[in-house]
């Protein structure tokens, strides 16, 4: 017996899947015509959540299935045969709702490299209006910052003694200071800029969604998990989705836009028979359209999380080791917004090389006043600071594909980490870099005592291997389908999908390389510039 048809809920100009950060940007911007009938679809539910809004809450947020798609990456080699647990936001904001909330944008030398990769309109020149666009930052205004847009960009609510030492001791490594790692070169040791206002998280369903839900040609569906795009003669026709036991349809008379992020759309371009036909074949879809770049491409922030053993300064470890501590943390919160309640997860930031072979800063390191196995694991007890490097332009490629024809399965993320030789040197070399940092003359009165990788490990081999053991993702994956003009590009310059009229993508999976920082900032940035596009289309 065949399926039962999906139920129409109508016909919209623009539907929108995925109401994450791009999701959102792009339903504000979409439905500020008043003739355009936009329908946003979110999986996930509300953000309306304690942990959601308190920033040390990204401790809880993540690995909370109602907050989460709980993803996890395939055994990887290049980590020594481990699995990761691979987050990404299932609520409205998407990502924002549970990311770390650092606004940065990356250097003008990695856009000015997606237009050299013949990307017209997509160098440093070109995108920096639109970060400004939707900024509301913390100083004034400026040939960098905006004071005008929806996204708060805040300066973080405490600091630590602790802290502002390992920027002083950066300093000795001939690392300058900086107050502002948005200016196209990062280079230099500072506090992270955040999305918070006044001490709570600021995502994007705060920025974006909430001043616009009034608007009558604007639809939002939650609980909306989209099963396939449909097609007709090349084109996108609409969607199907299920919610609440039913399956659903919308149908689009200009374009469907896809902002799942780097893990979900592909994964649905591939449900709907676009990708490569291979993939497709072998779980018995039928290929509508063949895009053998789909789901290739995946690049990923790898983090190699050393940790130091501490004396003589508080950390949120034995800060928060004991009831009386919990409280006084919770009261200071309660009563000011302030303390390490308000922290980002990484609240100092250093951008630096981790050999003079680069002509900039190619390593990242995000520093902690604290130290834990995994997130949402508990605190040690002891104080500690985590001392996190990450490659900021890694060579490694994997892929992301479905791994059977049911939309309800997860699929098969393969971040291919460390599986380069220069990735390797990398990585050998930033836990050589943390340890001449923790080696510092400023640092010395704090008796720092490296707990892993451990001092014994030294040779390249060693630390790679080592690399492999104690490096986690920091959340950062992209370009699965990428923007570009040869055979592997998914998208055009203009982001819509080679070969398939009114259907467009504007999420991180679009991205050729990699940012050379946290990339939730340069999403935004992306949906603004697609609403553009989207908008010329429909004009013409």
């Amino acid at each position: 017996m065949d399926a039962p048809q999906p139920t129409s809920i109508g016909q919209f100009d623009y539907i929108v899947v995925g109401a994450g950060t791009a999701g959102c940007v792009l339903a504000n911007r979409l439905s500020a015509d008043p003739n355009a009938r936009v329908l946003l679809l979110e999986a996930g539910g509300s953000d309306n959540r304690l942990w959601v809004h308190i920033p040390v809450g990204y401790l809880y947020t993540m690995g909370d299935r109602r907050l989460d798609w709980c993803f996890k990456t395939e055994p990887e080699p290049g980590l020594n045969g481990r699995a990761l647990d691979y987050p990404r936001g299932k609520v409205l904001g998407g990502c924002s709702s549970i990311n770390g909330m650092i606004y940065m944008r990356g250097q003008a030398a990695d856009y000015d490299g997606w237009r050299q990769m013949g990307n017209a309109g997509w160098g440093w020149d070109d995108v920096l209006p639109y970060f400004i666009k939707s900024e509301h930052h913390y100083g004034a205004a400026d040939d960098y910052h905006g004071v005008s847009g929806e996204l708060r960009v805040e300066q973080q609510r405490l600091h630590w003694p602790v802290l502002d030492a390992v920027r002083e001791a950066a300093a000795e490594l001939g690392i300058p200071p900086v107050d502002d790692f948005n200016r196209g070169d990062n280079e230099g040791a500072g506090y992270f800029a955040v999305n918070q206002r006044r001490g709570l998280r600021w995502n994007a369903r705060k920025a974006f969604l909430d001043p616009v839900r009034h608007r009558r040609n604007l639809r939002i569906e939650t609980g909306a998990e989209v099963e396939r795009i449909t097609l007709a003669d090349g084109h996108a026709t609409g969607i199907e989705f299920g919610r609440a036991g039913r399956r659903l349809r919308a149908d689009v008379t200009r374009e469907v836009v896809l902002a799942s992020g780097a893990i979900g759309t592909p994964k649905l371009l591939e449900l709907s028979g676009i990708g490569p036909g291979e993939v497709l074949s072998q779980h018995g879809i039928a290929v509508k359209h063949e895009l053998p770049g789909v789901g290739e491409n995946l690049q990923d922030h790898l983090q190699i999380r050393t940790v130091f053993g501490i004396t003589g300064a508080r950390t949120l470890n034995d800060m928060t080791a004991g009831w009386s501590g919990k409280l006084r943390v919770a009261a200071e919160y309660a009563l000011r917004r302030s303390g390490p309640m308000a922290m980002a997860p990484s609240q100092l930031g250093i951008f630096t090389r981790s050999s003079s072979a680069y002509a900039s800063a190619n390593i990242e390191y995000h520093v902690q006043p604290l130290s834990l196995e995994a997130f949402g694991q508990p605190l040690h007890r002891e104080p500690a600071l985590t001392v996190s490097v990450c490659n900021l332009r890694p060579e490694s490629r994997g892929s992301c594909h479905i791994g059977s024809a049911s939309p309800g399965d997860a699929p098969q993320i393969r971040p291919n980490y460390l599986s380069t030789e220069a990735d390797r040197i990398v990585a050998a070399d930033s836990i050589r870099h943390a340890r001449k940092l923790m080696a510092t003359r400023r640092l010395s009165g704090y008796r720092p005592i490296e707990l892993k990788p451990g001092p014994t490990v030294t040779s390249d081999d060693q630390l790679a291997r080592a690399a492999g053991d104690i490096a986690t993702t920091i959340f950062h994956p992209v370009g699965t389908a990428r923007m570009g003009q040869d055979a592997m590009a998914v998208v055009s310059p203009e982001l819509a999908v080679h070969g398939i009229r009114r259907l467009s993508i504007a999420d991180a999976s679009v991205m050729p390389t990699i940012p050379s920082g946290n990339t939730n900032a340069a999403v935004t940035m992306i949906a603004e510039k697609a609403a553009d596009f989207i908008r010329a289309r429909s004009r013409a």
